[in-house]
């Protein structure tokens, strides 16, 4: 059974994909492959990706075995079918967050460990302390950005968007926090010196009516 051509519009998004592959760390064949089974309504087989996208079956085989290792598309079977179909997952934030999650595991960690290693190592020269001290600030950077994507992943897709949508707003909201943060440390410390000058104060009367008590002391009853 034939498949049916592909129309204009999803020959177009399929060759762009396919042009993007290289800037996205996949080749072309890979590229193609994934945005096919993105635009279909129904999961394809290696036979009929092989015939959409005129690519030979091993060139299909190994890009969906690539797409696999990404976590970019799903294996499956079909009632009566003894042939293996594959498809994106349904959500667009998850194959979002799964995008981000592989390019961290194969670019990210790597160079966390390199820098950690570096960073154990006695420095040599002052040239190497001065290189691990910007490594440092490397690492440490790398570090708060991966601990954020944590935090990230955990979330929602309906919480995700929303955080997203905020944009600016996030921004705005730091601000006031800053500027009430500065206000409150300006209070306490205006606070602070305030209640010194008092107790400075109430010393001073103490001791001025202890020495008014001895040169003039009450008569006896």
């Amino acid at each position: 059974m034939e498949s049916t051509p592909l129309s204009p519009l999803m020959q177009r998004f399929i060759l762009h994909f396919g042009e993007m592959g290289s800037r996205w760390g996949i080749n072309r064949t890979v590229g193609q492959i994934y945005a096919l089974l993105y635009v279909q309504a129904h999961p394809l087989n290696a036979d009929e990706i092989a015939e959409h996208l005129g690519f030979s079956r091993s060139n299909v085989s190994m890009g969906l075995k690539e797409l696999q290792s990404w976590r970019l598309v799903k294996l499956l079977h079909l009632p009566g079918d003894r042939r293996e179909y594959f498809e994106p997952p349904k959500d667009i934030w998850d194959i979002f967050k799964a995008l981000l999650e592989e390019r961290r595991r194969r670019e990210i960690e790597p160079t966390l460990s390199m820098l950690r290693d570096a960073l154990l190592e006695n420095p040599a020269s002052a040239d190497d302390k001065h290189a691990q001290q910007r490594m440092r600030e490397m690492y440490d950077l790398i570090e708060l950005s991966s601990s954020w994507f944590d935090d990230v992943q955990r979330l929602s897709p309906e919480t995700l968007a929303s955080l997203m949508k905020m944009g600016s707003t996030i921004k705005k909201l730091l601000e006031v926090k800053d500027k009430f943060s500065f206000g409150g440390n300006k209070n306490a410390d205006k606070n602070a010196s305030s209640e010194k000058k008092s107790t400075k104060t109430s010393a001073a009367v103490t001791k001025k009516t202890k020495q008014s008590a001895v040169a003039n002391p009450s008569d006896e009853e």
